[in-house]
């Protein structure tokens, strides 16, 4: 039915529970149909009464995702955990301790490949973000090599990354760009920490120690719009707690900078951390329909 088929297209629920709701609905439909033929109308007018009766597909999707899109406390634990946790990295100086670094990052290795494999569960994409910072963060490094071997390796290493961005985004603008967003957050605050750091020595423990409150800060705000976002049912409340999250960020890395960005550097985050937000929606408006049938 071309009914079901545009409910669909507005779902922004994963393609498992998607197609789950689809066929309830399909079976809903159909018996209604039938049930007003047997009184004696056509068939023709008997699915269409059945449509209008269960109401408009824009209003039905909107209902279903307000029911399905708020999380429980427990995935919100889940969800705000990586944020808190990067959080007291920086707030205890555990930074200085590789064996902590290293832990955390084979729990957040773990935890996503758990997550990816076990349908995509709304926590998941807190932790997926910061599978990105390695990336970030390893793409600043190459400024450091010697001579020309900095434009060689970034040749290489930018478009691969750009790749591996490109391939996981797609996988879950097939759910919602919300989620892409969420998952980018992270790397709005590393750009930022790391472009602030990098007026100086970036590898000195006395820049991180100095800047160490803020960055712990940063991850809190984030930590806290993440349970705006995994709690409330509204999207524009989501969407709402993601951009006041970036704008807060901003104050925090402006207020620790002490004004050593110029405004070429602060035109390019404010772009960067909007561009997070806005990019993921115009991506999932030009592309939805063939993602969903590329699943």
């Amino acid at each position: 039915m071309s009914y079901l088929s545009s409910l669909k297209d507005q779902l922004r629920l994963d393609p498992e529970a998607s197609e789950d709701l689809i066929r309830e609905l399909r079976g809903h439909l159909e018996d209604k149909a039938s049930e007003l033929h047997e009184a004696g109308m056509s068939e023709e007018e008997a699915s269409e009464v059945a449509t209008k009766l269960l109401g408009s597909p824009r209003i039905i999707a909107q209902q279903i995702y307000e029911v399905y899109s708020q999380g429980s406390w427990k995935q919100t634990i889940f969800a705000v955990l990586p944020h808190f946790l990067t959080a007291s990295l920086f707030a205890l100086h555990w930074w200085f301790n590789p064996i902590w670094l290293v832990v955390i990052l084979a729990g957040v290795i773990g935890t996503v490949i758990y997550g990816w494999c076990h349908s995509k569960p709304t926590w998941l994409f807190s932790w997926l973000g910061f599978l990105l910072i390695p990336v970030i963060v390893a793409g600043f490094m190459l400024l450091y090599l010697p001579g020309g071997w900095a434009w060689v390796a970034a040749l290489v290493y930018v478009p691969l990354a750009i790749f591996i961005l490109v391939v996981v985004a797609k996988q879950i603008l097939k759910i919602d760009w919300l989620f892409v967003s969420l998952m980018l957050l992270p790397v709005s605050i590393v750009v930022g920490w790391v472009m602030v750091l990098s007026n100086g020595d970036i590898f000195s423990d006395d820049s991180l120690h100095e800047a160490a409150a803020g960055i712990a800060l940063s991850f809190a705000v984030l930590a806290l719009a993440v349970a705006t976002f995994i709690r409330v049912k509204k999207r524009w409340i989501k969407a709402g707690a993601l951009l006041a999250c970036v704008i807060m960020v901003l104050i925090v890395v402006a207020l620790v900078s002490h004004n050593t960005l110029g405004i070429g550097a602060w035109i390019f985050l404010s772009l960067l951390a909007l561009a997070h937000l806005f990019v993921p929606a115009l991506l999932e408006r030009r592309f939805r329909g063939k993602l969903k049938t590329d699943n």
